[in-house]
């Protein structure tokens, strides 16, 4: 068996979302990734985090801002650290740009990116 055999070839890698036109990374080194499929709209993020807000209608959390600069980033690691979705392994996710090393919630404790797509 070939290393690609039985592999999706066309998977997202969280890493690369929305890169093509994001800010330069010395601007906004920090990027937020939302599994929104997957939000619960518990809205803990909301309360802990200005970048996000609870969408009364849909019943789903969402970010205002999806590229952040150091000033957001403990605000936004604390929104994926309380975020009860997925049994509390969260769907806010906060990657490091210039590593691709997910810093919240890192629920393997290993910077993986912990997307479920």
């Amino acid at each position: 068996m070939s290393d690609t055999e039985g592999q999706d070839n066309d998977a997202i890698d969280p890493a690369e979302i929305g890169e093509r036109d994001a800010p330069p990374i010395d601007e906004k080194p920090y990027k937020v990734v939302f599994e929104a499929n997957k939000c619960i709209g518990a809205g803990k993020c909301s309360q802990v985090a200005d970048n996000w807000e609870l969408d009364l209608e849909t019943g789903i959390a969402r970010p205002k801002r999806y590229f952040i600069d150091e000033g957001e980033l403990d605000a936004n690691v604390e929104a994926a650290k309380v975020c009860p979705a997925k049994k509390d392994r969260g769907v806010i996710h906060v990657i490091d740009r210039r590593t691709n090393e997910e810093l919240a919630p890192d629920p393997q404790g290993d910077g993986t990116i912990s997307v479920d797509w």
